[in-house]
């Protein structure tokens, strides 16, 4: 699976005035009427059960310059209290109060739609109530290693 290029996202979920979020690059458009969107979490992370209970989160593509990002939110951690000093997170809320990042990409306000099992994850389906899209280049993900756009592999 490390074969096929992908953007990198980052969930995030308001949880008591707290951002939450875990770094996602399954990520993908569903359909575009309505829209909607899926992510695949797997069933070990603290995300999949905050997704179930709180059902509104948002998809924050990432930007080139957001590796340190990626990297903190893919830490098995509990909470994220210090995203803006480790890893210059920080966030805006939208009316709904779910967290959007600052410097994404782009930014999709979700609602969940539908939940299935399927192996050791669960693939969210989401409505996209809104989507903030911003210029610049997406950070890469490909075979086991973060890319930039016009990046050549190794072996080229």
């Amino acid at each position: 699976m490390g074969c096929f290029a992908t953007g990198v996202t980052i969930i995030t979920i308001d949880l008591g005035g707290e951002v939450h979020g875990m770094t996602a690059n399954a990520f993908a458009s569903v359909s575009l009427d309505p829209m909607l969107a899926l992510v695949c979490v797997d069933q070990e992370a603290h995300t999949r059960e905050h997704l179930h209970a709180k059902k509104r989160f948002g998809i924050n593509v990432l930007a080139e310059n957001q590796r340190a990002i990626s990297e903190y939110y893919a830490r098995p951690v509990h909470t994220h209290e210090h995203a803006e000093e480790e890893a210059g997170a920080r966030f805006d809320r939208t009316a709904h109060g779910t967290p959007v990042l600052h410097g994404a990409l782009a930014y999709l306000e979700c609602r969940l739609h539908s939940a299935e099992d399927a192996g050791d994850h669960t693939i969210f389906i989401a409505e996209v109530e809104e989507v903030v899209v911003r210029e610049g280049e997406p950070l890469l993900f490909f075979r086991g290693k973060y890319r930039r756009m016009g990046q050549k592999t190794e072996n080229e």
